[in-house]
């Protein structure tokens, strides 16, 4: 999707003189009967009757106010994706981790401070209906005349991963002890704009104008690669920060994660070009046509002209058939290559977190994820409710309840985290209100490594470079781990998770409570958030079991694990 400068200039005029900078969209979710892919009709979760959803525009500054009605026949939620919530940590969206869900025939109206610009989206998070198709765009621009890098227009392209069945099916499937595991490899579809990637849009060039090309990757299980051979693409922004410009032969976009490229067109209307895309994940068999699916789309500089032979779409290519992704540019080092724009050293760090990625066999047969051998269940309170009202107690993690993998933080602490990923498979790790900076990558400590693992040869470690690039979404890769930092500045209940839905609801999670008697002095619930708890019998106080005291009577069954 094109807008040009007269067109965002017009966009955010009428929605500073239409709702003074309270920029209104309406959704009403529910089911809709759709063939987004051309191979099939099945069940998605749309909005206002249709898929996809409209992309939401605003400006920074703005606030962005979400009504959203429930039509579904379970509860509902939406979470602003990079979004920090600073002082509003309610309207951050989990579902039992900020908010009781919006239960059917409910409504709700969220509320977005959108103090940065960037690249963002929205999408659900209760019953994983992003993967049905409940996810958006989410542009903020910058205030007229802030943006630190100039460029005449720009394009969006967000990618969706399409499966042949609804996530409730698959995620069943996953889960039966009965079935072998993993299931059979499914091959989803790539989706751009909400349409076919065999019908997507066409960029249209002028000689020597510069484009700002913003990739959203709001797939649920499968990464894009993106290139455009024949033209140097420059990456200024990454999950909603701006980067020093780093120039790139192709990106590589896990799910979650979103990227801002600057490319320049060439002075001449001669040639046209093409760009290239293809879905894939390193650990589904690679299958002649399905596996990576391969797709492109026309840079138009002139209509008729002949299309550009470009040698570099043949190298990029060859590195993606040979299953040498990962090395291409910003492939597995690029957030080490990358710089933030605003310098900002390392922040000390106060203290270290250790969080191990893994899988295991419940009592019940069935496999989950774990993060240090826990794999997450929603608790009885929402955990944000639990630290306000707990007083004093709220700064015991236990209280929170084991299956919430809870980790109470400080105000205003140093935080390290070391995501170790002892296992053949990547997961792009999400934290929830707080951008994090890049450290470090390295292989796995061997005695993290589960027997018969085989890890590939040559994995070193590498560093940031100058000064650490921050994001909110970061790609472990496998057998490896990768050193991030924050400071725990914001208040609230944070949710680090998987962003491969699967492996989310198969629990790869975990919760950061930070300053609950900060959270205490400071928040207060709005009255219609907690009607959404009231509505559906959900305490609004105590513990993860619902109790006042320390007892946890009562709590949720907690995932046992098998004994090896």
């Amino acid at each position: 999707m094109r807008l040009p400068p007269l067109a965002l200039a017009a966009t955010s005029a009428a929605a500073a003189v239409a709702g003074a900078a309270r920029v209104e969209v309406w959704w009403d979710v529910g089911s809709v009967r759709v063939n987004r892919a051309g191979h099939g009709a099945r069940t998605g979760v749309g909005v206002n009757g249709t898929l996809p959803v409209a992309p939401v525009y605003a400006t920074q500054g703005d606030t962005l106010v979400l009504h959203v009605r429930n039509r579904l026949a379970e509860s509902t939620s939406v979470h602003a994706h990079g979004i920090l919530q600073a002082g509003t940590p309610f309207m951050d969206g989990p579902a039992m981790v900020t908010q009781c869900g919006i239960p059917p025939n409910g409504s709700f109206t969220y509320e977005y401070r959108l103090d940065r610009a960037g690249t963002f989206w929205l999408h659900g998070h209760d019953h994983h209906q992003n993967s049905d198709g409940l996810r958006t765009p989410l542009v903020v621009y910058d205030r007229p005349g802030e943006a630190p890098i100039a460029y005449d227009s720009e394009y969006l392209l967000s990618f969706e991963d399409w499966y042949h069945s609804e996530f409730s099916k698959r995620i069943a499937e996953t889960l039966d002890p009965a079935l072998p595991f993993p299931p059979p490899a499914s091959f989803p579809y790539l989706l751009v704009n909400g349409v076919d990637a065999n019908r997507t849009q066409t960029l249209r060039f002028e000689p020597g104008c510069t484009y700002r090309i913003r990739l959203v990757n709001m797939a649920t299980t499968e990464w894009v690669r993106f290139a455009m051979p024949g033209h140097e693409m420059r990456v200024i922004e990454a999950d909603g920060v701006y980067s020093r410009p780093h120039t790139a032969t192709a990106l590589s976009l896990g799910p979650g994660q979103r990227y801002s490229v600057l490319v320049t067109a060439h002075g001449s209307a001669q040639f046209n070009f093409r760009y290239h895309m293809s879905l894939y994940a390193s650990f589904v068999p690679q299958v002649a046509g399905m596996s990576p699916r391969r797709y492109t789309g026309m840079i138009e500089y002139a209509r008729g002209a002949p299309t550009a032979d470009v040698r570099d779409a043949a190298a990029v290519d060859a590195a993606e058939a040979a299953g040498d992704l990962d090395r291409l540019p910003l492939g597995k080092d690029s957030d080490v290559a990358l710089r933030a724009l605003a310098a900002q050293p390392p922040l000390p760090v106060d203290r270290t977190v250790q969080a191990v990625l893994g899988g295991a066999t419940i009592a019940d047969g069935s496999t989950r994820d774990v993060i240090n051998g826990m794999t997450y269940a929603a608790p009885r309170v929402p955990t944000l409710y639990s630290a306000l009202s707990l007083g004093p107690l709220a700064a015991n993690s236990t209280l929170y309840g084991p299956q919430t993998n809870t980790v109470v933080l400080g105000h205003n602490q140093g935080v390290e985290v070391v995501i170790h990923n002892p296992n053949r498979l990547p997961h792009p790790m999400h934290l929830h209100g707080h951008t994090f900076q890049i450290i470090e990558y390295g292989p796995v400590d061997p005695s993290l490594l589960p027997a018969g693992a085989d890890p590939p040869p040559g994995l070193g470690v590498q560093r940031y470079r100058g000064h650490p690039m921050r994001r909110d979404t970061v790609v472990v890769p496998a057998f490896q781990y990768v050193r991030v930092r924050f400071r725990a500045s914001n208040p609230g209940a944070w949710l680090l998770h998987c962003h491969m839905d699967i492996h989310f609801a198969m629990g790869m999670a975990m919760t950061f409570v930070t300053a609950p008697d900060v959270l205490q002095r400071t928040i207060a619930v709005p009255d219609a958030m907690l009607q959404l708890c009231a509505a559906q019998g959900i305490p609004l106080e105590g513990n993860a079991a619902g109790n006042l005291g320390l007892s946890l009577d009562g709590l949720p069954p907690v995932p046992v694990l098998s004994p090896a």
